[in-house]
């Protein structure tokens, strides 16, 4: 299924969807995401709860599976200092399929900013949930940490 919009929101079917719309905002917001990466628990789940700090540059997922908790990438190094805010759909659904896009320097496997998009998996409403800068050296190893 191809993006659906309805009113304000769009609606998608998959990971894919979450990618789509994240190419998007980040065109629009000046730093085109390039590279992405679908959020897999250990233990194979895919959906998840997200909390998440703009300011601070930090996102953890929650699987809905294990429980199993996951900061997103550096934010490891940041979390001391995030406050953390759960993440809800308008139709009031915590959980989400996550997906991360990266938009790196020209020329450069370094990131220069980073989105977080999800699907929520109660009524499929599509839409990036956080960005920020960020300095990562390597894309790659940024990305394989989601």
């Amino acid at each position: 299924m191809a993006l659906v919009t309805r009113g304000k929101y769009e609606y998608g079917s998959g990971p894919e969807d979450i990618h789509l719309v994240v190419a998007r905002y980040s065109v629009e917001n000046g730093y085109p995401a390039e590279h992405f990466a679908d959020s897999v628990c250990e233990c194979g789940g895919r959906a998840f709860q997200l909390a998440l700090d703009d300011g601070a540059g930090v996102a953890a997922r929650t699987c809905v599976e294990c429980k199993a908790t996951l900061i997103l990438g550096d934010g490891d190094e940041y979390v001391e200092e995030a406050e953390l805010q759960d993440r809800v759909c308008p139709c009031r659904s915590d959980t989400f399929e996550v997906a991360v896009g990266v938009a790196p320097y020209a020329g450069s496997d370094d990131v220069r900013w980073l989105y977080v998009g999800c699907r929520c998996t109660a009524c499929n409403l599509t839409a990036v949930y956080g960005d920020w800068k960020n300095e990562f050296i390597g894309y790659h190893a940024l990305l394989a940490a989601m």
